[in-house]
């Protein structure tokens, strides 16, 4: 028997990945979610159990937690349109902030000793290139509500892991894209740039919008540093091994492959593996878009061991376009 990980939001595209690979290495695992935006068919049918619950909710936390004896948790769940923080805060504060809260009061009651917390390069704002590529110490500035409730809640799971008997680790992943054979990205509505694309090339829609090419990049496009969604997995898995042994109470590592791609280049990129022309069209740009967020994520690698596996965008993209062919209206197919 392997350890026991309570997965919160594990029924969602990254918790889900997250779920095979634990349990792949070796973990067992409990999912928790309340099933607003994750999937059924979305988690590993070896999981002990899938419980439905919100981690605002005392009753439900108390349940799963009294039936199982969890050695850690990963806390996926949130609220992440940056668009749509901007428009409902209270939203945002209340599902992401009041979550982590009750969840984190919740372990600390039931002696769970580790989580693994859900962060975002959101917490940085839009850095100084100066800064660029961005690492832990980097200044944080978030421009919307989304950035600031996963900034406060670091800052929550800080000053929980100094009173309490808990470790934490909170991971900042900067675009996590990509998928398994069997588990992809589903969201609606759908933000993110590669699915986005790829629903072009599948005919969900007639073409892209650009949002902007007048930035200081190379192209004029703005850069991101797209991280495989499986090496984002193993990450959560190196952070819990780390707790087990003498580290710091409290631990923040960034998460990328340190190479920065433009829109354009993601778009061409696409072409190439779906054979598809993708139109595009430019349009202005869009409030709060930094031109450049790229992680240094050399941290990650020299403490915690891990390394990038899927650095190319092309496998990335790849493994996204060979799931989004198998499941073209996502997981209702």
């Amino acid at each position: 028997m392997g350890e026991l990980v309570l997965v919160c939001g594990g029924a969602g595209y990254i918790g889900s990945i997250c779920v095979h690979e634990l349990i792949e290495t070796g973990y067992d695992v409990v999912v928790f979610d309340n099933m607003t935006k994750g999937h059924k068919d979305a988690v590993d049918s070896r999981v002990k159990e899938l419980v439905v619950g919100d981690v605002r909710n005392e009753e439900d936390l108390n349940a799963v937690l009294s039936k199982y004896s969890f050695d850690a948790c990963m806390h996926f769940c949130a609220d992440s349109l940056v668009g749509e923080s901007v428009k409902v805060p209270l939203k945002y504060y209340d599902n992401n902030m009041n979550g982590a809260i009750e969840l984190a009061k919740a372990l600390t009651r039931h002696n769970v000793g580790r989580i693994v917390f859900s962060s975002t390069a959101a917490i940085f704002g839009e850095p100084n290139p100066e800064f660029v590529p961005i690492a832990e110490n980097c200044p944080k500035e978030p421009t919307n509500p989304y950035g600031e409730t996963k900034l406060s809640i670091e800052h929550m799971l800080r000053w929980t892991t100094n009173a309490h008997d808990l470790k934490a680790t909170c991971l900042r992943y900067f675009n996590a894209a990509g998928a398994l054979p069997n588990i992809g990205e589903d969201h609606s509505p759908e933000s993110h740039l590669i699915p986005i694309v790829l629903q072009v090339a599948l005919g969900k829609r007639d073409k892209l919008a650009i949002f902007g090419d007048d930035y200081p990049t190379r192209d004029g496009t703005c850069v991101r540093d797209y991280i495989h969604v499986v090496d984002l997995a193993h990450a959560h898995i190196k952070a819990l091994e780390y707790m087990k042994d003498e580290s710091p109470k409290f631990n923040t590592f960034n998460l990328g492959t340190s190479n920065g791609l433009t829109v354009k280049e993601i778009i061409e990129t696409s072409r190439k593996v779906t054979g598809h022309p993708i139109p595009a069209d430019v349009g202005p740009r869009r409030d709060g878009d930094p031109a450049t967020l790229v992680a240094d994520s050399r941290r990650a690698q020299e403490v915690l061991g891990w390394t990038v596996r899927f650095g190319d965008v092309e496998s990335i993209i790849r493994s996204a376009w060979e799931w989004h062919q198998g499941h073209p209206d996502g997981y209702a197919q």
